[in-house]
């Protein structure tokens, strides 16, 4: 399952910066003047889970492998983070480089909005001055009035009168300013939704990216709290150039770049873990033999048959069942065939919904 997060803001919002630090590696390239990014930048970025750590040392430590430890592998899950070039004002109607902009929103399944909230000379605000709520204001509107674009086009065209009827709905909230995200739908309203391009509809959330000056970590919480009323409550806040700097640092030095800007530890772990949750995923994880120990990215809801199909599609049709078992009762286990012999692995069907921190084995017909 390949979901993708793209980060957008102003021009001068610190996107590429932010991008890098999460990437640990300079591939967008970073400059002191607007639309800089055209052509989008993407990678897969790996998800930190202290649970599949455990799981690879139990592993490595089991001598009933008898592997080598180059010849295991730890395969973490992975959500695509995409750069995307800055909007301004206009956008929707082609300004900038609204176009490509909005275009590219299109194809991402979440949204992370980075908004600017540091002063640099060398990087001059598009609208002059910095004022993060403003900058909000103008992202969410232009959204909103594509959206709306989208919401008149299709309703002259729509035959269907309960999707009419929908999208008469839709474009009544978008005039009153609101997003398609925060409507309430019934089941058969969000069948037809997941067909209609909405911007507005897709998860968002904002990383307020401040300055090295305004690192330390009672201004950071102080900041977290602050009443922006733009800016919803549980926003994080990120040093984007304090991050990039730490790429190219090692472990020692990292610490004490970080103990003398008052902080306690990198933000990006909060970032990563933040887009995938806002993608509304779990994590379910498999052990091939003892060679290799992997998460899986997956969608609340998805079924053991559907999550056979991620991991290999002969698994998938010739499905029979699935041998599971939760994290936490595995590790203190401590071994699969001991689970066996407990009676701890429970046998699964077809229809079995996955919970977050399921191991699954599973097992099918050739």
């Amino acid at each position: 399952m390949n979901l993708s997060v793209g980060l957008v803001g102003l021009p001068n919002a610190g996107k590429s910066t932010l991008f890098n630090a999460l990437l640990k590696k300079q591939l967008a390239k970073v400059a002191e003047y607007p639309f800089t990014t055209i052509e989008p930048h993407e990678g897969a970025i790996d998800v930190p889970d202290e649970r599949l750590d455990r799981l690879w040392e139990m592993v490595k430590g089991d001598p009933s492998t008898k592997l080598r430890m180059t010849e295991q592998v730890k395969t973490p899950a992975t959500v695509t983070f995409i750069d995307i070039a800055g909007l301004v004002k206009g956008a929707h109607k082609g300004e900038g480089l609204g176009n490509e902009f909005l275009g590219k929103i299109r194809e991402v399944d979440a949204i992370l909005q980075v908004v600017r909230s540091f002063e640099d000379e060398r990087a001059v605000h598009t609208l002059g001055t910095i004022d993060p709520e403003r900058d909000i204001e103008i992202v969410n509107m232009e959204l909103i009035l594509k959206d709306l674009e989208i919401a008149s086009r299709l309703g002259e065209k729509e035959k269907n009168p309960e999707i009419k009827n929908l999208l008469a709905r839709i474009k009544e909230a978008l005039n009153s300013g609101k997003m398609v995200k925060d409507l309430v739908f019934s089941p058969e309203e969000k069948s037809h939704l997941q067909f209609l391009p909405f911007l507005t509809g897709k998860p968002m959330f904002y990383v307020l990216n401040i300055s090295e000056k305004e690192l330390g970590s009672e201004n950071l919480k102080n900041l977290e709290d602050k009443d922006f009323p733009a800016l919803p409550a549980g926003r994080l806040v990120v040093c984007a150039k304090m991050e990039s700097d730490l790429i190219e640092l090692d472990f020692s030095e990292q610490k004490e770049y970080l103990s003398s800007a008052g902080v306690q530890s990198c933000s990006l772990e909060k970032v990563i873990k933040e887009s995938f949750e806002i993608l509304d995923l779990i994590t379910f994880f498999t052990i091939k033999g003892g060679k290799e120990v992997r998460a899986w990215p997956t969608k609340k809801g998805t079924t053991a048959y559907e999550a056979a199909g991620f991991v290999h599609t002969d698994m998938q049709k010739g499905f029979i069942k699935a041998e599971v078992i939760n994290y936490v009762d595995f590790v203190k286990i401590d071994n699969w065939h001991k689970g066996h012999e407990m009676g701890k692995i429970r046998l699964e069907g077809h229809d079995y919904i996955l919970q977050d921190g399921d191991i699954i084995e599973f097992k099918f017909k050739v």
